[in-house]
């Protein structure tokens, strides 16, 4: 570990390959190259569950959604999962955004991670990219002022059968959708110490379970992630017949995961318009707002336009061609939502005196180039 300016230390690895024998099974390679076209767009729909204790208190929230979106001028599933709440009564949350192709590969995941402790905050984020045959890894661990920095880059080829905390929901989507776990079906992924281990997936029993006023048949899949250090983690997820997650819960932990309602097509339908109206008023009002920034540092200039009917005519045309131009823009990239909605929340957990700094601060990781250290496009050159 070399040590940096101040509190912040860093450490870089590059590896071709994983370290240990360990590798996909045939069958997940199968699975995974197996994955029809038609099966995608029944996995576009967003799952809203609460977490309760053992008692029945409710301690936060979990959503993920997917959709289609672009990355790289290639077509790719948009995953956007967050989970919000409190342990010890101490607020914590994790979100996973991730671009994913038809058979799971991952272009790019963004990871993060935090605790907001009495005194400091604990904030882990992980950003991976694909580009040019590797595959980069930038960690970024804060504990209270200390922060640590690693980097890690594998060839994408040795990579074959990875499932990431991104990837990971829309395989059990398409599973539970199947209706089916294949035998021996083991993938790769990476432990907390971003060391590559084995994840296996197995079927639970049918049963049924109680969802509001109704009782429903559900399909259980169990997922346990090995490490190299003999503590292997169970989680077991049940689904609907439609693909929507019932519950979700880690084997051992008092906490879990589960749906309240059964979901609606009537009610997804509108949760998305009122989305898309919400992302194109936030764009109207930045409009707004550098409007009246012109206003107040060149002035009012006195141009009656609005009685000039060509002038006028040529306004309303250009209005509405901005409008489907913006809209256009938003709906090519979904991930504006995610992006603005996970600033905000994070903004508003800590409330700072100096907003611009914390902006500066939250979005330095997502620059292309960082005088500091070396980021990921670097492996473009």
């Amino acid at each position: 570990m070399e040590a940096l300016q101040g509190d912040e230390r860093r450490e870089e690895t590059d590896t071709d390959k994983p370290g240990p024998e360990t590798r996909a099974s045939d069958e997940a390679i199968a699975f995974m190259s197996g994955i029809e076209p038609a099966e995608l767009p029944k996995c576009v729909f967003t799952d809203s569950l609460v977490t309760v204790s053992e008692g029945g208190r409710e301690l936060g929230r979990f959503r993920v959604s997917m959709e289609f979106a672009r990355r790289a001028r290639r077509p790719c599933m948009l995953l956007h999962a967050q989970s919000e709440g409190a342990v010890d009564d101490s607020p914590c949350g994790t979100t996973v955004t991730a671009y994913l192709t038809a058979d799971l590969e991952v272009l790019e995941e963004d990871y993060h991670e935090y605790v907001k402790l009495e005194g400091h905050v604990v904030d882990k984020r992980c950003r991976m990219v694909q580009r040019g045959g590797k595959t980069k890894i930038d960690k970024v661990t804060t504990v209270g002022t200390e922060v640590t920095k690693e980097s890690f880059s594998f060839s994408t080829s040795a990579l074959r059968g990875l499932v990431t905390e991104g990837s990971n929901f829309l395989l059990m989507r398409l599973i539970a959708l199947r209706r089916k776990v294949p035998e021996h079906l083991a993938f790769i992924c990476f432990d907390q110490k971003l060391r590559i281990v084995r994840t296996t997936f197995r079927e639970l029993e049918e049963k049924q379970m109680q969802i509001g006023e109704e009782t429903v048949e559900i399909f259980g899949v169990e997922r346990v992630i090995h490490s190299v250090d003999d503590t292997a983690v169970t989680w077991q997820c049940c689904f609907l017949p439609d693909g929507h997650l019932a519950s979700r819960v880690q084997v051992g932990c008092p906490v879990m995961m589960k749906l309240l309602q059964l979901p609606s097509q009537t009610e997804e339908g509108s949760e998305g318009d009122a989305s898309q109206l919400l992302e194109l008023n936030t764009v109207f009002f930045f409009i707004y707002l550098c409007a009246y920034a012109c206003v107040v540092v060149f002035g009012k200039m006195p141009l009656v336009w609005e009685e000039d009917i060509q002038m006028r005519s040529k306004f309303l045309d250009r209005k509405e061609e901005l409008k489907a131009d913006h809209a256009s823009y938003l709906t090519e990239h979904p991930e504006i939502r995610a992006l603005i909605s996970d600033f905000l929340q994070f903004l508003l957990l800590n409330k700072p005196d100096d907003v611009f700094q914390f902006a500066r601060e939250y979005f330095l990781p997502f620059a292309p180039h960082s005088p500091a250290d070396t980021n990921l496009d670097d492996s473009s050159q």
